[in-house]
């Protein structure tokens, strides 16, 4: 398979994880690299001592919902300009090396818009979901095979924002 196909074939399988995103039953999370590991289980016992666990403020609730909104928007419009590329590069005939470039400038992109989400979430919980998410995406970047890292990665990201960026 080209590399121009293989771009186009991860964005849309991408695109179909994105879609199905709210319909998945949360038993395993995307790490970076590929890898799947488990979900933090709501069953799983507490450690430590018991503390005293305080509702989120007002403004907290309606901040992090307005955070988890945007970064949905961002994940899909970085999603569609992955895929209306790789169409483009189809047309333009770009060697599998250009291919890698493009994905790679639009993951480091998505990156950095996805960390501006971050700066913007006051619950220190989604901060951290946000900057990871971030983090994966630029290991996507930087992978050596972005198209793969696109393929068996990306696609988990948006069902882990779903199960846990949320109020």
């Amino acid at each position: 398979m080209s590399g121009t196909t293989a771009i186009r074939t991860a964005a849309l399988v991408t695109l179909t994880a994105l879609a199905g995103g709210c319909s998945s039953s949360g038993e395993e999370t995307a790490a970076p690299g590929g890898t799947t590991a488990p979900a933090p289980s709501a069953s799983a016992p507490a450690t430590g001592t018991p503390a005293a666990t305080a509702a989120p403020s007002p403004v907290t609730t309606a901040n992090t919902a307005a955070v988890c909104a945007s970064l949905d928007k961002l994940i899909i419009a970085g999603s569609r300009k992955i895929a209306d590329d790789s169409a483009a590069a189809t047309r333009r005939e770009l060697t599998p090396e250009q291919v890698n470039a493009q994905l790679k400038g639009n993951l480091t992109d998505l990156a950095d818009d996805v960390r501006g989400q971050a700066a913007g979430a006051r619950d220190p919980e989604i901060k951290a979901l946000i900057t990871d998410t971030a983090d994966w995406i630029d290991a996507g970047a930087r992978s050596a095979t972005p198209v793969k890292w696109l393929s068996s990665t990306f696609v988990g990201i948006p069902r882990r924002l779903t199960d846990e960026c949320h109020a």
